[in-house]
Parts: C-alpha cells; structure tokens; sequence
C-alpha cells in the first residue's frame, strides 16, 4: 500500500500506548509479551528471595508484576478463556513467590491472603471502576457527561 511518498506494509499487530493490538483483535500478542516479560521479572526477583522480606518481595511484585498486568487490562475483557489462563499461571506463580509456596499448593488460600482477585475479577473491577465513580460523581466531569444510563433512554425504560 502506498500513502504520499511511503510504502506501507501491513503488519500482523500495531503496539499503542504499550498495548499490542493483533489484526485479528484477538490480543494474543500483547497476553504473550505481557506474560513472557512478568515471568522474566519473577525470576529476578526470585533469585533475590533468599536475602528479601516478606514484605519487600510483595512490593516488587506488586511494582513491577502486577503493574504490567493491571496496564491495560481493560482491553481484555472478552478473551479467550485459553489467553485468560496464561494470565493467571503467571499471576499464580507471583502469589507463589511471595508466599513461598510450592507449584502444586491451592492458589485459592494465596490469594484470599494477598487480597489479590483473580483475572477476570480484576478485568471486570478495571471496568465497573469508572462507571461507579461516576454514578457517585467523583469521576472527572468529561466521563460524567459521556456516561448515559440505561433508564434515561426513552427506548430501554421497560
């Protein structure tokens, strides 16, 4: 394709803002780099933990794990449960690290413990965020003007 004087060649995804957008929406991509660079992270901070508190290790993975994680992560909702699961090994191995429990152990009581939600529940709270604090009018005003709600359009009031 061309465009003025350049030649445009399609690509099989386009990275925005740090999100990798594949051409076939599917965020295959951006599941892959996002899960290969927070493992990457959690074997660094692992071969630290021998000489790290509790409390320390929980703030890089909070800082540097869970950060890359919530980034964006609104832009997931609705992917495949396959992509979900990759997210979630990486986000359970995070709890591993910090609670220094083994592979096999119930993820479910670390969790609980770390005041951590799993996947999906941290998707749908990156969405349901904003439209709450709208309704409570703490939202900035251009979200508060933009949000229309259901009952006040004269089509859904039934």
């Amino acid at each position: 394709m061309r465009v003025c004087a350049d030649d445009i060649k399609p690509g099989k995804f386009v990275r925005d803002l740090g999100i990798y957008i594949d051409s076939d929406m599917s965020m295959k991509t951006h599941v892959s780099r996002t899960v290969s660079s927070c493992f990457t992270s959690l074997r660094h901070i692992r071969s630290i933990r021998c000489s790290a508190s509790k409390l320390v290790l929980l703030s890089l993975v909070t800082a540097i794990v869970l950060s890359r994680l919530g980034y964006g992560s609104v832009t997931l909702n609705g992917i495949t449960k396959r992509l979900m699961d990759c997210l979630q090994s990486m986000l359970s191995a995070a709890a591993r690290l910090v609670c220094n429990s083994r592979k096999y152990d119930r993820i479910s009581p670390l969790l609980r413990y770390l005041h951590w939600l799993r996947v999906p529940e941290r998707i749908k709270f990156r969405l349901h965020v904003p439209v709450f604090r709208c309704r409570n009018q703490t939202a900035p005003e251009y979200l508060e003007r933009e949000l229309q709600w259901a009952v006040e359009v004269e089509s859904r009031r039934r």
